[in-house]
């Protein structure tokens, strides 16, 4: 019986240890960065000013703190 409540206790801190590791990974490496938006805009037929790039990145993340809360 203890076995299984460690195996169980272990799994249960196991997700959440790995789950606060990735949220710290993307906040510190946000998956898209302002070069990959400018040839998304490039690729789409837009041509991206610096302020619809810096304006798209503050939504961005404006919208993942929003998340957070």
């Amino acid at each position: 019986m203890m076995v299984i409540l460690g195996i169980v206790i272990g799994a249960v801190g196991g997700f959440f240890l790995a789950r606060r590791y990735m949220v710290k990974y993307f906040e510190e490496n946000p998956p898209i960065n302002e070069e990959m938006l400018r040839s998304m805009m490039m690729q789409m037929g837009q041509k991206p000013s610096e302020r619809k790039v810096k304006q798209i990145m503050a939504s961005m993340k404006a919208q993942s703190t929003k998340k957070k809360k």
